[in-house]
């Protein structure tokens, strides 16, 4: 079985998650109010979502969110290696 590397795993949940997330801020920015409450309603299994969005968010905070999602998502995706790579090589050493 072959082993994941840690780093460019992390990095690859890290460049998905933040497009995920740049993903989000261009539907926030280019549809209606109402459509947008309703896309990210019917994300999220019916929960109302009205209460929670902000529409006045700060460019900065938009930066700022960038890259708290990059950094979670890499420690994300390095965990997810990490368990990968240790119960990998478990169930390989169990079978020889």
């Amino acid at each position: 079985m072959q082993s994941l590397d840690i780093k460019r795993f992390g990095f690859a949940v890290a460049v998905a998650s933040t497009v995920s997330y740049l993903g989000c801020v261009l539907v926030m920015l280019t549809v209606p109010h109402e459509t947008a409450i309703n896309f990210f309603n019917s994300l999220m299994h019916g929960v109302d979502a009205t209460t929670i969005m902000r529409w006045d968010m700060p460019w900065w905070e938009t930066i700022l969110g960038v890259i708290e999602i990059f950094v979670l998502g890499w420690l994300f995706g390095a965990l997810i290696a990490c368990c990968y790579n240790a119960f990998g090589k478990a169930n390989v050493s169990a079978e020889s």
